[in-house]
């Protein structure tokens, strides 16, 4: 299966949820493809890279990019937005795919507590939607949400 994180720049919460969802499949031996792009790209935040290396997870090498830089990039199985549609730029996808939406705070400017806020909601989002896909399914919106704790 692949998997699609989008997000506005592609600088946090999706390379949070990337390599959270890379880490998750792996350790439940999910056959899981997972990139993660956005709309703009700029570069992957130092905080995020900071508050992942406290839970052992290292986003050294990972890179903003669009959705253009993306190998393959119309033909997922599955495509989750991770920030809020209304207040950001969070962009659509076009191909027909499976798409779920949480949104995530953006924790830019903020503390680095509110940084593993979303870090850690994050984490218990991708677990609970890589177990759900070692099961065969693929959760509605509302119970991702719920598993994200926020």
């Amino acid at each position: 299966m692949r998997l699609l994180v989008l997000c506005t720049h592609n600088s946090a919460r999706s390379q949070m949820a990337e390599a959270w969802l890379k880490h998750h499949a792996r350790a439940l031996g999910v056959d899981l493809e997972v990139h993660s792009a956005g709309t703009e790209k700029t570069y992957v935040k130092e905080e995020a890279k900071r508050v992942m290396a406290e839970v052992g997870l290292d986003l050294t090498g990972h890179f903003s990019k669009t959705l253009l830089e993306v190998p393959d990039p119309w033909n997922f199985d599955l495509v989750l937005t991770v920030c809020d549609q209304a207040k950001e730029a969070c962009p659509a996808y076009p191909a027909e795919t499976q798409k779920r939406h949480v949104s995530f705070p953006d924790p830019t400017g903020r503390p680095l507590e509110e940084w593993r806020r979303v870090r850690d909601a994050l984490g218990r989002l991708s677990l609970y939607l890589v177990e759900s896909l070692k099961k065969g399914q693929i959760p509605p919106d509302e119970a991702l949400k719920e598993a994200s704790g926020l």
